[in-house]
């Protein structure tokens, strides 16, 4: 049977990656539904080129202007607006498969919306557990939804795993995941409030949205990425792991009780982990790069310990005193970094201040236990007003 698909957040990295994979398939995928938030010409293209039944943009201005675009296109498709419009697409009947990857908490009503249909949910936002946390692992278990996560660490981490999730807790040891350690792996620290915009988005081995790039290169990424395997594998969060892994190949690892490790390896193309997540539990051709081992560099390790690595990345830390603090903090967390790394996008703030933000934000937030969406959404105004707050003081 044809899987017919929605892509929220479709003009993003890994929106066109995915429909770059359900091109290559097409008597086995089918695109019903894509979202974006203001990318209107952008998404003209994919819906002359996937036809979906419908397109829905975040942006009410957005929205107006593609449907008068796709009406003078000659393009069938209905045009909604708004953030109940995405999660009704991705709850939909006609859906079977929701890839949500909307950037940032901006996801998470959509991603719950679709866990509660019990869709099959490819999860490439991360900061739906990063906020949701237990929330969304309830309405997950609870919609009867399958999870399959695309992050490319999760991913690895998930194929590495037994198949049979209730022996984890006694086969498992640890979880290994694997860091590049982004452009200034080896800056001296002293340099690092100089740093531009344009050299925190200069990935070395992957291309990535700017946020996201930005995550990489203060590690804030890697922490919501071990915030995210505490609630998506169940672990306890002493028994998760990173390492610095600067080729990229080895996408994460699996500790065994017996203490041999099962390690996930390709080429740093999102496409991987999308094409499994779209086939699984079987396996298609995702257009990536098979990996060439007789030209293949060494592959090399850091400890987080050694060579500067916690003093130059303080913000990883974070990750396991969220998971040790009050339900909630980890949306402070979450909130705090998005304002503080679109403040250094716009300037407004160093790049080494973006932890300050951070810390300010932890300190000043102290948030009751979520148990709804409203909850967790109070949470962000909150986290976000307060990190505004530092923001405004530090540009003083």
């Amino acid at each position: 049977m044809i899987q017919r698909i929605a892509v929220l957040g479709s003009t993003g990295s890994v929106g066109t990656s995915t429909l770059d994979v359900i091109a290559r398939h097409p008597g086995r995928f089918e695109v019903v539904a894509l979202s974006a938030s203001t990318q209107v010409d952008a998404m003209l293209e994919q819906v002359a080129k996937f036809r979906p039944l419908y397109a829905v943009m975040a942006d009410q201005a957005a929205g107006r202007e593609l449907r008068r675009k796709a009406q003078a296109n000659g393009l069938t498709v209905e045009v909604h607006s708004g953030q109940a419009a995405i999660e009704m697409i991705a709850a939909h009947a006609s859906v079977d498969t929701v890839m949500a990857a909307i950037v940032g908490a901006a996801g998470l009503a959509s991603c719950l919306a679709a866990a509660r249909a019990g869709k099959r949910l490819l999860l490439a936002n991360k900061e739906a557990l990063v906020v949701g946390g237990e929330l969304f692992m309830s309405a997950v278990r609870e919609g009867g939804a399958t999870l399959l996560p695309i992050d490319s660490e999760h991913s690895a981490i998930f194929q590495s795993l037994p198949q049979d999730p209730s022996t984890w807790e006694a086969r498992v040891e640890k979880i290994i995941l694997t860091a590049s350690g982004g452009p200034f792996r080896t800056r001296a620290r002293e340099t690092l409030r100089n740093v531009t915009p344009e050299e925190a988005c200069a990935h070395p081995t992957w291309v990535m949205g700017r946020k996201i790039s930005v995550d990489s290169a203060t590690m804030m990424n890697k922490a919501l990425e071990v915030i995210e395997a505490r609630y998506l594998f169940g672990l306890q969060p002493d028994r998760l792991e990173v390492v610095i892994h600067p080729q990229s190949v080895i996408h994460s690892m699996v500790q065994y009780r017996d203490s041999s490790v099962l390690a996930q390896l390709g080429t740093p193309d999102m496409r991987v982990p999308i094409a499994y997540g779209l086939a699984w539990p079987e396996r298609v051709e995702s257009g990536a790069q098979a990996i060439d081992f007789a030209s293949l560099a060494d592959m090399s390790f850091e400890s987080i310990e050694g060579h500067g690595h916690r003093e130059r990345f303080p913000g990883l830390q974070l990750a396991w005193d969220a998971l040790r603090a009050a339900p909630g903090t980890t949306a402070v967390l979450n909130a705090a970094n998005e304002v503080a790394v679109g403040a250094f996008l716009e300037r407004q703030i160093r790049f080494d201040q973006i932890h300050s933000v951070n810390l300010a934000t932890l300190e000043a937030v102290a948030p009751s236990k979520p148990t709804t969406l409203q909850d967790l959404l109070a949470i962000d105004a909150q986290s976000r007003s307060a990190a505004q707050r530092t923001v405004a003081r530090l540009r003083a």
